[in-house]
């Protein structure tokens, strides 16, 4: 049995004294960190220069701590939903420059955007799929490994659960153990669901484990942003694509989101669903599908999403699939199966989400909950070890990601920028891309926004070409923009390019088609078709707002962490922003005063920010053009923000 520990020092002892001073730490990517160890053995080797400290990781997560409006807006909400969130020490001192020399954090994910500036996570950082993650700790000489883990609530003795992380742990851990003395450690978090599956562990798996109270709040949660009009017509597209009785995969953010809603949306209101999406392609119905989900679908997915809990709830996750080969067969055919056969709708490597979401793992009773069959990315993210079972279960498989931008060719850029500074990482998404094209109909989708917006400047994120590249040309399969959908497998270099422009903003249209025709890869009189010429926000806008009015495409179409007057300022802050960003600051003044004094109904939503009372000229600016933004969230009504309905 392990041992037992109700003090984080006794566990760095114990650790020590297993694999001696050189320590190789692993630890989770995003949610299943164990702070309070991670940040006891770092600052024991901050403290004894001779221990030397690797930490070996992803997605470092710190809770935001916002000035300004936004953070008189924010913060209150990080307090109440995440307030006992410990920050890693070795994060914030890494973000300040101010890692000890006998201490290395390597990741191979950052929180997008998180690390462009800091030359230190830069250097340090290693290109990896997700799915060689397990090898590259090894090869690094791993020798810690630590994670949170979930007590069973009923047999809580012997019994816990990896739980959100499971991913990399499974293979790692019996890897490592079977080469060198090692130190497997688990803390245990009351707030953590308990969730089935491979994830489950016997406690005698554990060197030390942790057993202190949890501090309430102390999950990191992922605040919802508002999704444009754009994120909602790129869900749209993408529902057309998935097929009933099909397999599906996706990621976390804004476009998951709207995926996820459109295709509750065709589920649940198909005759609205038809007019947004309009007459299908010819992709589309060759593929997709445009019904009510009948069979329903399954999830194969590293990330468990809360988008697939909404997909659950509307009855659309419910192809069951069970992990035998012969009792997989026999559901496929439409079979009759032992009653006692344990079903599963999603396998997931790992989760991270908003507090809701945990919130309603942990109080779904525990037979529902195994149908969230929690494992290893070895498992999920490839076909190898058991590729005859996985291919009866991930039939019609869709995996759908994002990117930032496309080139012409076909390529997709996901994670770096051009100068190579990683933005984020590569993560599962090759993994996910190349078995579509191993399976033989699966499919790839990639999910780009056609167009950056910063102020009064545009850039296409469809371009000629791109020092850096996450998805090879030679894997190109779909794209879809708020624009439209490109199939481009198997497609001629020619056709690629004509399909993308088909796509892209019509503001970026004719140069792009100048850069194919100069290098000969398209016919020198070729013409954009005039059904793609007006690819602009405006025809965006003019086509759907009708339906955000009605409430069908709301600014958060899933459930969020937000109260309903956060999500009006939300929405009215983010408007606000953007609309600082277009205007000078004469501009701004001329549209302040215009807007007159705010309103009486938007008093109150005000002095949450702090702005009921403006002391000074730029904060009477402040909270006039934010009153006129209130205002005009208010006049739309609830329904353009909340999410509809979900009920099977």
């Amino acid at each position: 049995m392990p041992q037992l520990a109700d003090d984080y020092e006794a566990a760095v002892d114990a650790v020590i004294q297993r694999v001696g001073k050189t320590l190789v730490l692993g630890i989770p990517l995003g949610l299943g960190k164990p702070v309070g160890f991670t940040n006891a053995l770092y600052k024991r080797a901050k403290q004894d220069s001779r221990l030397s400290l690797t930490i070996f990781t992803a997605l470092s997560l710190n809770r935001p701590r916002l000035g300004g409006l936004g953070g008189r807006f924010a913060n209150p909400m990080f307090d109440r939903v995440m307030g006992g969130v410990e920050p890693l020490a070795y994060l914030q001192d890494r973000d300040r420059g101010a890692l000890p020399p006998n201490v290395t954090v390597r990741e191979f994910f950052f929180q997008a955007g998180s690390q462009l500036d800091n030359p230190v996570a830069q250097q340090q950082y290693i290109s990896t799929n997700y799915t060689f993650v397990a090898r590259e700790m090894i090869d690094h000489g791993a020798n810690v490994f630590a994670q949170i883990v979930a007590p069973h609530p009923d047999d809580g003795v012997s019994r816990v659960s990896l739980s959100c992380n499971p991913d990399v742990s499974l293979d790692v851990v019996p890897a490592a153990r079977a080469r060198w003395p090692v130190a497997v450690v688990g803390e245990l978090h009351g707030e953590l669901p308990y969730m089935p599956g491979d994830s489950e562990l016997d406690r005698s798996e554990f060197d030390v484990l942790i057993d202190r109270p949890t501090r309430p709040g102390s999950l990191f949660a992922v605040p919802k942003a508002p999704v444009t009009l754009a994120d909602h017509a790129i869900g749209l597209h993408a529902s057309t694509l998935v097929p009933d009785g099909g397999t599906i995969q996706l990621g976390i953010g804004a476009l998951g989101d709207t995926v996820s809603h459109a295709l509750i949306l065709r589920h649940q209101q198909p005759v609205q669903w038809r007019q947004l999406v309009g007459e299908p392609g010819d992709l589309a119905r060759r593929i997709g599908g445009q019904d009510r989900f009948s069979k329903g679908l399954y999830g194969a997915t590293e990330m468990f999403v809360d988008g697939f809990l909404a997909l659950y709830d509307a009855g659309i996750l419910k192809r069951r699939v069970v992990d035998d080969i012969e009792t997989q067969q026999a559901l496929n055919a439409g079979e009759p199966i032992p009653a006692d056969a344990e079903t599963q709708v999603l396998h997931g490597g790992f989760y991270l989400g908003t507090r809701c979401f945990y919130e309603r793992l942990a109080a779904m009773p525990m037979a529902e909950r195994r149908q969230f069959h929690m494992t290893s990315v070895g498992r999920i993210n490839q076909l190898y070890g058991s590729e005859a079972l996985d291919r009866l279960q991930r039939t019609q498989a869709r995996f759908i990601n994002t990117g930032l931008k496309c080139t012409l060719a076909g390529a997709i850029v996901s994670d770096g920028l051009d100068n190579h500074r990683v933005l984020s990482g590569v993560g599962g998404q090759y993994n996910f891309v190349a078995q579509a094209h191993a399976l033989h109909d699966g499919r790839s989708i990639l999910l780009i926004k056609a167009v950056r917006e910063d102020g009064n400047r545009a850039e296409s994120n469809i371009v000629w070409d791109y020092p850096h590249t996450t998805i090879a040309r030679h894997l190109r399969d779909i794209v879809v923009t708020e624009y439209g959908i490109a199939d481009l497998r198997g497609a001629t270099d020619r056709d690629i390019i004509a399909r993308l422009l088909n796509i892209t903003d019509s503001r970026f249209q004719e140069e792009l088609l100048q850069r194919a025709q100069a290098a000969g890869k398209i016919e020198a009189d070729y013409r954009i078709p005039e059904l793609y010429r007006n690819n602009t926000p405006d025809s965006l806008r003019t086509r759907l707002e009708p339906a955000r009015r009605s409430g069908a495409l709301p600014a958060f179409p899933l459930p969020c962490d937000w109260t309903e007057d956060e999500q009006v300022l939300a929405v009215a802050l983010s408007a606000l922003k953007s609309r600082q960003a277009r205007h000078s600051s004469a501009a701004l003044a001329w549209q302040a005063w215009r807007s007159g004094p705010p309103t009486a109904r938007v008093k109150p939503l005000l002095a949450r920010v702090g702005l009921d009372q403006p002391a000074n000229l730029q904060n009477r600016m402040a909270a006039r053009l934010l009153g006129a933004e209130l205002d005009a969230v208010l006049d739309d009504g609830p329904a353009t923000l909340r999410p509809m309905e979900t009920a099977a």
